[in-house]
C-alpha cells in the first residue's frame, strides 16, 4: 500500500508542472483571469508606456530631404583669355531645379552656350582655377566631397597637378540635405 501511495504522489508530482504551464496561455503583456471554467486574459497594468495604449515603439518625427546643387558654364569660347561665364545654384529640391537655375545665372552672366559642368546632391564642391597665366594643359577643375573642407583641397590637388601651376578656390558651396519635420 505504502508503495502505491508513493507511485500515486510521484505521478502527480510528476504532472503538476504541465498543469501550471497550461495557465500561461495568453500572449505577453497580458495575465489569466476568469475561473470555474471560464477563462480570460487582461493586460498587465502599466505594461503599456502610453495612456492610449501604445506600444512604445518609436514614432518618425521627420524624413530627410535631398538637397541639389548644379554648376553650369559657357561652353562658346566667347571670352577667351577671360575667365567663362558661370551659373551656379545650391539646396533645390530636385536635380532639375538645379541645372535650370544654374543655366539661368550662367545666361544672366553673359554665357552664350551654358551647359551644365556637374550635378550634385547631399555633398558639397569646389572649384578651383589657375593663377595668372594659364599654361599648357591647365584647366578648371571642380570636386565633390562630403565637406567644404575636403572639396576645396581635392580640387585644389588636382588643378595644381593637372598643369604644375598656382591654382585658388573659385567656388565653393554646400546643398546637404535638410530635417523636415512631420510636425
Amino acid at each position: 500500500m505504502q508503495i502505491m501511495r508513493l507511485i500515486i504522489v510521484s505521478a502527480v508530482l510528476m504532472f503538476a508542472p504541465l498543469t501550471a504551464s497550461a495557465e500561461g496561455a495568453c500572449p505577453p503583456g497580458q495575465y489569466p483571469i476568469g475561473g470555474q471554467g471560464v477563462q480570460g486574459c487582461a493586460p498587465i497594468p502599466g505594461a503599456n508606456s502610453g495612456a492610449s495604449g501604445s506600444s512604445g515603439a518609436p514614432v518618425a518625427t521627420g524624413k530627410w530631404e535631398t538637397r541639389w546643387g548644379a554648376i553650369a558654364e559657357d561652353t562658346a569660347m566667347a571670352n577667351k583669355g577671360g575667365n567663362l561665364a558661370t551659373g551656379a545654384s545650391v539646396a533645390q529640391k530636385s536635380k532639375q531645379a538645379a541645372s535650370s537655375l544654374a543655366l539661368s545665372r550662367c545666361k544672366d552672366e553673359g554665357g552664350k552656350k551654358c551647359e551644365i559642368r556637374l550635378t550634385y546632391y547631399n555633398q558639397c564642391v569646389a572649384m578651383a582655377d589657375p593663377v595668372g597665366a594659364r599654361g599648357p594643359g591647365a584647366i578648371t577643375v571642380a570636386s565633390r566631397a562630403e565637406t567644404d573642407t575636403l572639396a576645396k583641397s581635392n580640387a585644389l590637388a588636382e588643378c595644381q597637378g593637372s598643369g604644375g601651376q598656382q591654382c585658388a578656390i573659385v567656388y565653393s558651396a554646400c546643398s546637404l540635405s535638410e530635417f523636415k519635420s512631420f510636425r
